[in-house]
């Protein structure tokens, strides 16, 4: 597997008696990886390993509440809050998998995977925290300022995380597809059984070079070892999060499940939260939906299944992923409507991205060039006309093929955008089997 953890001086938070846990920590979790490749001690890596961390959940977590106490950490309950769950959820049902599979090679490749992504999650979040480096609560604040407080939290939480400077690139994140992406869906519940959904949207490749390159993995490719880190790591990372708003007080995590892209767009709606950062490494998204009626989409990830679901994720997002001689087709049109039509139509022969604004659309250029887009003439704030001027006025973007989609094709219209050199006009009236055939023909002529 080549995982390993390698102790960089970062990880100190500056309290003694941490740091030295942590580093001893770090030290077993290495043996264990290494004496999990030798089939004849799977029993006693899994064996050792559950002490090990039994033994730390008692004496670590208490050394480390005592300090919290003594200091009047504000965080104090909550932190205890995330010792418990390990302790008292995630270890027992991690034991008793063991147990079922008679430590079989998958369960103790979930059992390390989930104890590299907590330690990952928790060192580098909570126990940062303790020092003053943490976030305070916010009280009393308007929607408006919670927003920004939330980017400013992610971005600082991804550079104490990964060493990474991130930007953001849009505060209205639309669900534009970007790169190999792994779509992470995460429900919380509270006592009166409201839900809140959670979206953390990743690019593999900047999974890869963080937690990836934290395990010391160098095969550049997803396993479901390193992906069951990435889950721990990423519910780390959201429960920070969560920490800080409010209205997520009362909260806790029922349900999580990875999604492909298709099953992302069709729950993506109405975000409370929708940002996009970009890393350096690769691309990031942040999507909170407050309380509402749940679609299903994905397999719930448990326990039992997560060898097995994350597996078959990998497996299939591999396939969805793999080089296609599809061209790409952008659609952008304000109508979902007019957009479930045109991904019906073109889907079978084309590789069909949407997008509802001209802003969405262009965020969907940069992030995912097409071969041709399809552009609503008739857009409120941002019309295809504006939308165009801004595709043509980016040097990369300026030969991209562009039709328009209207209900008319006037002299006056035609005239207005002649310096723009749009492809051409698909009138959105004709039957849809004739605007395949004209699509069919550019791409024909292109080629031939």
């Amino acid at each position: 597997m080549g995982n390993q953890f390698i102790w960089q001086d970062r990880f100190n938070i500056g309290v003694d008696i941490i740091d030295k846990e942590h580093k001893k920590l770090f030290s077993i979790m290495n043996r264990l990886f290494a004496f999990s490749e030798q089939e004849d001690k799977i029993q006693w890596v899994c064996q050792e390993g559950l002490k090990y961390f039994k033994d730390h959940a008692m004496k670590h977590f208490a050394e480390e509440e005592v300090y919290m106490a003594s200091i009047d950490y504000k965080g104090f309950e909550l932190h205890r809050r995330v010792h418990d769950n390990f302790r008292r959820n995630t270890l027992p049902a991690l034991e008793k998998e063991l147990a079922r599979t008679n430590y079989s090679k998958d369960a103790v490749s979930h059992f390390l995977s989930v104890c590299a992504g907590w330690l990952i999650g928790h060192t580098l979040t909570e126990d940062r925290a303790i020092t003053g480096e943490g976030f305070s609560k916010w009280e009393n604040l308007l929607p408006e300022e919670e927003e920004l407080a939330v980017k400013r939290l992610i971005i600082q939480l991804v550079k104490d995380m990964f060493q990474l400077d991130s930007r953001l690139i849009s505060d209205r994140y639309s669900g534009e597809r970007f790169g190999k992406g792994i779509y992470f869906r995460m429900i919380y519940k509270n006592e009166k059984g409201e839900k809140w959904e959670v979206y953390t949207i990743h690019e593999e490749k900047l999974l890869l070079e963080t937690v990836g390159k934290m395990m010391g993995d160098q095969s550049g490719k997803m396993s479901v070892v390193l992906m069951n880190a990435c889950r721990y790591a990423i519910k780390q990372f959201v429960e920070r999060i969560l920490e800080h708003l409010p209205a997520a007080n009362g909260f806790t995590l029922q349900d999580e499940a990875l999604l492909s892209y298709e099953q992302f767009q069709k729950v993506f709606s109405n975000p409370q939260c929708s940002l996009l950062f970009d890393t350096g490494a690769g691309y990031f998204a942040y999507c909170a939906m407050a309380p509402r009626s749940l679609t299903q989409a994905g397999a719930s990830i448990v326990t039992e299944n997560a060898v097995s679901e994350v597996g078959n994720y990998l497996k299939n997002n591999e396939k969805q992923n793999a080089p296609t001689a599809k061209k790409k087709v952008l659609v952008i049109d304000d109508s979902d409507t007019a957009l479930l039509a045109m991904q019906k139509l073109l889907g079978d022969d084309y590789q069909v991205t949407t997008a509802t604004s001209g802003m969405s659309g262009i965020r969907c250029i940069t992030l995912d060039r097409p071969d041709l887009v399809l552009l609503d003439y008739e857009m409120p704030i941002c019309d295809g006309v504006q939308a165009l001027q801004m595709i043509r006025s980016e040097k990369d973007f300026a030969k991209i093929p562009v039709f328009f989609l209207t209900g008319k094709v006037d002299k006056d219209s035609i005239t207005k955008v002649m310096p723009l050199k749009p492809e051409g006009y698909l009138l959105k009236n004709q039957q849809p089997m004739e605007i395949k055939k004209n699509i069919d023909r550019y791409f024909q002529k292109k080629t031939g």
